[in-house]
């Protein structure tokens, strides 16, 4: 069965010193080149917490306030898996709802990470263990109403938070 998610073949998934396991750059990746695409189905809050999540664990992105994409069942996890951990120091941003991008020009060995504040608009609070200088220490599923987040990650949120961003200006 084919992948339902894309990883470019300038990557690889090894261990993490942040979690588990991790993205990485086997070679040089250029600004606002394309690194993954999450797939699998469309899937609704009420079916995410009910029947995806208490047995596959964090597998979704979310690409509206009730509507994400995810596995269904075990077989399709591995498939769909990116591997793109948190930062709060990030290489990757996004383009639409489901595409990862480069924000900056990336290095081979790099590992690749994504913060949580350009995907996510939902209630929880968890710490931190990235590592980065500016770590945050909690994150929080509304961190991308900070003003400092906005302006950095500018251009990088995905389409439905950067819809909350303008109409919030």
């Amino acid at each position: 069965m084919p992948p339902l998610s894309y990883r470019s073949p300038k990557t690889d998934v090894r261990e993490s010193k942040i979690h588990g396991r991790g993205l990485f750059a086997t070679a040089d990746i250029g600004k606002d080149e394309i690194v993954a695409i999450k797939g699998g189905h469309i899937i609704d809050r009420a079916t995410l917490q009910r029947e995806i999540t208490p047995r596959l664990g964090p597998v979704e992105i979310q690409i509206d306030d009730d509507l994400f994409i995810a596995p269904v069942n075990e077989d399709e996890r591995e498939m769909s898996m990116l591997y793109s951990n948190h930062s709060c120091d990030a290489n990757l941003g996004m383009r639409g709802e489901i595409t990862f991008v480069a924000m900056r020009d990336i290095r081979a060995g790099e590992e690749l990470t994504h913060d949580w504040a350009t995907t996510d608009d939902d209630d929880y609070s968890v710490e931190c263990k990235c590592g980065a200088p500016n770590c945050r220490k909690i994150l929080t599923g509304k961190d991308w109403q900070r003003p400092e987040l906005q302006k950095r990650y500018a251009g990088y949120f995905s389409a439905h938070l950067a819809r909350k961003i303008a109409l919030q200006k």
